[in-house]
């Protein structure tokens, strides 16, 4: 079964000295504001579409990372992952860098390598994001 989800942004002014509020409308759990200098330049308490990106990315990533040794027979302990967006004003997007540490007992630093790009290639997010270099650091811990 598919699901939508939503999120609606309201915008005052122009881009340099205007402001926004950002809903995530589906879950309700919060409204942010954004604004370009948030997105530009220090973040002050605001957030981005590239730290929402981001938050998208990683969650994403992970689900599919423990999905994926789960069913190759070695089911995570826990996997932590980071995902940083770069944003270059005038540019855009420039690239996705995933870091990740998992504690997987019964895999080696191969296997988790394999399982970890794999994740990479086929989370959905990575897939939606195609346009994008995305970049992994992948860790096993013991």
């Amino acid at each position: 079964m598919a699901t939508t989800r939503k999120a609606t942004t309201h915008w005052e002014g122009n881009l340099l000295e205007g402001k926004g509020n950002v809903a995530l409308e589906s879950s309700g759990v919060g409204a942010f504001d954004v604004s370009w200098p948030s997105r530009a330049e220090a973040a002050n308490g605001k957030t981005s579409p590239e730290e929402l990106i981001a938050a998208a990315h990683s969650s994403c990533y992970s689900m599919a990372l423990s999905h994926g040794l789960a069913q190759a027979g070695t089911p995570p302990q826990q996997v932590d992952t980071s995902a940083e967006v770069t944003f270059q004003p005038g540019t855009g997007i420039t690239g996705i860098h995933l870091t990740v540490t998992a504690v997987v007992p019964g895999l080696d630093a191969e296997g988790f390598s394999a399982a970890a790009e794999n994740a990479k290639q086929n989370c959905p997010v990575s897939k939606a994001l195609a346009g994008t270099e995305i970049t992994l650091t992948a860790t096993l811990q013991q």
